[in-house]
Formats: C-alpha cells, sequence, structure tokens
C-alpha cells in the first residue's frame, strides 16, 4: 500500500472512502467529525443513526453512505479522549486498523484518513503521527493508497516527518 501526505481538506478528498473521526455517538459534532457531516448531509446522519443506533466503540469503524461528499463512503472510527484519560495507544492503532478492514469488506481501494484523536480529544501531535503511519504501514490490506489529509502546517509537518522515519 502507498501513503502519502497532502494538505487539505478531507470532505474535499476525491477518493473512495474518508474516515471520520467520530464520537461513540455516531451523531456529528465538531473538528473533522462536524466537518464531514456538512459537507456530507442529512444522510450521512440518518445512515449513521439507522446503522449505529447505540453509537460505537472507541477504537472500533463502521461505515455509512458519504452523502453529498465527492467519496462513496464514510468509515467512521472512534479514537481515545486523550484529554479525559484514555491514553491507550492501542486504541488509537486499532482505529486504523479497523478501517482499513471496512475499507477492504466495502473494496475501497483509495482511503483518505485525518490525524484520529490528535484535535479536540488532545492526543500528543507528534504521537498521533507516528502511530497512523506505523499502523497503517504495518496491516494487511487490498487498499492501495492511504492518503493523509493534514489539515494544517502543524500536522503536514509531523505526519511527513512520521512518513520519514518509518521508511529509514
Amino acid at each position: 500500500m502507498e501513503l502519502t501526505v497532502v494538505k487539505g481538506d478531507i470532505t474535499s478528498q476525491r477518493v473512495d472512502a474518508v474516515v471520520n473521526a467520530a464520537s461513540t455517538a455516531m451523531r456529528g459534532g465538531g473538528g473533522v467529525d462536524g466537518a464531514i457531516h456538512r459537507a456530507g448531509g442529512p444522510d450521512v446522519l440518518a445512515d449513521c443513526i439507522a446503522r449505529f443506533p447505540d453509537g460505537l466503540a472507541t477504537g472500533d469503524a463502521g461505515f455509512t453512505t458519504a452523502g453529498d461528499l465527492p467519496a462513496r463512503w464514510v468509515i467512521h472510527v472512534v479514537g481515545p479522549n486523550h484529554a479525559a484519560g484514555q491514553t491507550d495507544r492501542g486504541l488509537l492503532e486499532s482505529c486504523y486498523r479497523r478501517a482499513l478492514a471496512v475499507a477492504d469488506e466495502l473494496g475501497a481501494r483509495v482511503v483518505a484518513f485525518p490525524l484520529v484523536s490528535a484535535g479536540v480529544y488532545g492526543w500528543p501531535l507528534d504521537d498521533a503521527a507516528a502511530t497512523a503511519i506505523a499502523t497503517l504501514h504495518a496491516t494487511p490490506t487490498r487498499v492501495e493508497e492511504a492518503r493523509m489529509v493534514a489539515f494544517d502546517d502543524r500536522a503536514l509537518l509531523a505526519l511527513r516527518a512520521a512518513l520519514t522515519h518509518e521508511a529509514a
């Protein structure tokens, strides 16, 4: 699998699936989650309610329609809330592994990922980037491209550094 890093808006990525950093409730929210729900329109929320009436556990993943997004699917993952004391790196790794497993089930070949848990959930940026790159690199998958989408320059630099370190 090819790992790429770009700076941009995850909601504008023309890919098979975009990964959403969701909350356990699966009802939209702030950050990436809010942006995906706004851009995807009401069909994303309606599908979340239908598929996940009781939400989704931390570290798990599931999919919905992408609604009005230029992708076909949204793969929702629930990252650990570091700021609230959820510091188990295994839960963060699980988000990336489970997202790839769901992508494989769907037949998605190009998947855009945000840096899960690195925003309002407070996971330290450099470790979030290192975890993302190392886990994606080590996970067997039929996905052909995992595209890490950095929202800002800080995230872009952290992802590039992690990618360079992983390649070394």
